[in-house]
């Protein structure tokens, strides 16, 4: 049985199948953007089939379509495992993870 993720695995998990964010857009970033242009970055990112693991390593999937992720300490299948995120969870996670605002929200940020 695999160990249950902790929100940091999670986080570590989402920085390493979307590294290239920043460093591709960064400069578009720095200005916020829309939940449909950070869907179309990550999709550019996530690519169509990637992932990375290793002895005492995270086991990350990721492909772009659908912006899904998996991660956990075992291995897993894409087919039948359930991803870490998907769809729109993908997109919350990059603004948590990476402080990216959205220019069309009217909400004031609570911080």
């Amino acid at each position: 049985m695999s160990a249950i993720l902790s929100h940091a695995d999670k986080c570590a998990a989402f920085k390493i199948a979307t590294s290239a964010l920043l460093r591709w857009y960064g400069d578009e970033l720095a200005g916020g953007a829309s939940d449909e242009r950070l869907s179309e970055m990550l999709v550019a990112v996530l690519g169509v089939f990637g992932g990375s693991g290793g002895p005492d390593s995270l086991d990350i999937s990721f492909k772009g379509a659908g912006l899904k992720i998996w991660a956990s300490w075992d291995t897993h299948n894409t087919v039948t495992d359930k991803p870490i995120f998907a769809g729109h969870q993908t997109v919350r996670m990059a603004r948590e993870v990476y402080g990216i605002t959205d220019p069309t929200c009217a909400q004031l940020a609570l911080l």
